[in-house]
């Protein structure tokens, strides 16, 4: 695109009315909202699966499990939510395991509420924003394409006060419009492959938390045995 071009974009933007250039900032605004939690969802991701893998090797490695324990407790700033999942339940463990009273089934119940607990919240956390990045991508298109109209309306208002009509009169009327549209596709495209690739990142790292609570809770059982 050469300079012109770029100034005409420009021009276009800046002759637009009031509520298209409103309808412009608005989306203009999201999509940068949008590419930042982006952004902070990749680095989280990434960060939850590689402290997943760290800590499923530690633990099948075949060490002991107080020490583990004792890891996390001491460094729980710098935990994964794997690992917190695991302190969660082997802490109800150790406490049921001082009552006399109370047989295997009910402690290792306590056990998987106890993980069950800890684990919705690191879900949910894993999960956070990521309505925000579907809204985006569903209503960006509307929005834009909410501003098109009204411009095309304001376009065609305009030509009832002259003579002849033509082509040249309504076509900058109609263009500024148009680049309503274009924000709003360029906020939601981005928004909608984002979504969905998080999305399905998180629900592969739901299942490797909810296979390592049974396989834990398969453990402590055969301790209690």
């Amino acid at each position: 695109m050469n300079v012109t071009s770029d100034l005409a974009l420009f021009e276009l933007i800046v002759n637009a009315s009031l509520v298209v250039k409103l309808v412009m900032v608005l989306l203009t605004y999201v999509s940068l909202m949008s590419w930042y939690w982006i952004f902070r969802k990749w680095f989280a991701l990434r960060d939850a699966r590689l402290k997943t893998e760290k800590f499923e090797r530690d633990f099948w490695s075949g060490g002991d499990l107080n020490s583990l324990y004792q890891s996390a407790v001491n460094d729980r700033h710098n935990s994964g939510a794997l690992e917190r999942i695991f302190e969660a339940g082997f802490r109800e463990f150790t406490k049921s395991r001082g009552q006399k009273s109370l047989d295997a089934s009910t402690a290792i119940d306590g056990v998987r509420r106890a993980m069950r607990a800890t684990y919705q919240r690191e879900v949910d956390d894993l999960e956070a924003h990521l309505a925000f990045l579907a809204s985006v991508g569903s209503v960006s298109p509307y929005v834009g394409l909410f501003g098109t109209v009204w411009g095309i309306m304001h376009s065609f208002r305009g030509l009832a006060s002259m003579t002849t009509a033509t082509l040249a009169a309504v076509a900058p009327g109609i263009a500024e419009a148009l680049v309503a549209t274009a924000i709003g596709l360029f906020a939601a495209i981005p928004a909608v492959v984002a979504y969905n690739r998080f999305a399905h990142d998180v629900d592969r790292v739901a299942v490797r938390f909810e296979s390592f609570m049974e396989e834990f809770s398969n453990i402590l059982q055969r301790q209690l045995k």
